[in-house]
């Protein structure tokens, strides 16, 4: 795996998601939505308020009151990436066709994302999945497919995972749909590439500020948090047992997540109906109008 500069990671970032799809038609619909709902997630000191969209399904037998799958189709749940959030052009993009398509849509902001309330600098991967796993709780009814784009692939990965332990409830995963996944990006693709002396940072003063190629400029947190806590987390040194089908989307001229990423995830997964399409010409964001409809028939694949 090549090594990367500091800033090689910040395409996870929104700002260049957004930028992307301006002016794309297929996202206007999606922009003429109601409020975020609100739920709060954790205890004491670590309570924190998580905003999600939700939009009900529509169609025969449907009332248009309930978030779940009644119309028969799956409902989707959305996975936004790191230091994103729930209005980037994907997750846009598929509320748009959840919309067309009579479908129930999910989104939410992880906190210090977006919307949520809660400090970025707070958050971990086991603080974000159980944002994940509260949502999924709260809102999903019925088989839903999972859509998880670059981090958000691997919060996909391992909600299933945690499903799978704790046995049946209201909702189900139908199936996965991995946008660029980024599983393990905190040990992969970020501690390893690091310089010592950005190592030494994070280990003595535990956080450096990354610099931020987008927007304006801004450096944000990469903290000791969340790299540690991350290791709880890690995927690829085993098999990955999710019980549904799995597409994964992954550009090849990906200069964050590289295609080997996507190949090793592959190989970590059940042999039968898992489907790697790779973008020949794609970057990480897979935001342009051919990349979005890739996305969309994968979604519509899953029934």
């Amino acid at each position: 795996m090549r090594k990367r500069g500091p800033a090689a990671l910040d395409r996870f970032s929104v700002t260049a998601d957004k930028a992307a799809g301006e002016g794309n038609p297929m996202t206007d619909l999606a922009t003429i939505e109601q409020e975020p709902s609100f739920i709060e997630v954790g205890e004491g000191d670590g309570r924190r308020r998580i905003a999600v969209r939700v939009r009900p399904s529509r169609g025969p037998g449907s009332t248009g009151s309930a978030p779940g799958s009644t119309n028969g189709a799956p409902g989707l749940f959305w996975l936004g990436g790191f230091n994103s959030d729930m209005r980037g052009t994907k997750a846009l993009a598929l509320d748009a066709w959840a919309a067309e398509h009579g479908r129930a849509c999910i989104r939410f902001d992880y906190s210090g994302h977006g919307e949520s309330g809660g400090a970025f600098i707070d958050g971990t991967i086991g603080r974000w999945l159980e944002e994940a796993v509260a949502v999924f709780d709260r809102f999903a009814k019925g088989p839903q497919v999972v859509i998880g784009s670059s981090m958000g692939g691997w919060m996909a990965l391992l909600l299933s995972r945690a499903l799978a332990q704790r046995g049946a409830g209201a909702a189900t995963i139908a199936g996965l749909v991995l946008i660029a996944p980024a599983p393990d990006f905190t040990e992969q693709l970020m501690w390893n590439s690091f310089s010592d002396e950005i190592r030494e940072e994070i280990r003595t003063k535990g956080v450096w500020m990354r610099p931020s190629e987008y927007g304006d400029g801004t450096p944000y947190p990469i903290t000791r948090a969340l790299i540690e806590e991350g290791r709880n987390h890690l995927l690829l040194g085993s098999a990955i047992e999710v019980g549904c089908p799995v597409r994964i989307l992954q550009g090849a001229q990906d200069p964050d997540v590289p295609w080997q990423h996507a190949f090793a995830l592959a190989h970590r997964l059940p042999a039968e109906d898992v489907v790697l399409t790779m973008i020949q010409d794609g970057d990480h964001r897979l935001s342009r109008p051919q990349d979005i409809a890739r996305i969309m028939a994968a979604v519509a694949e899953m029934g």
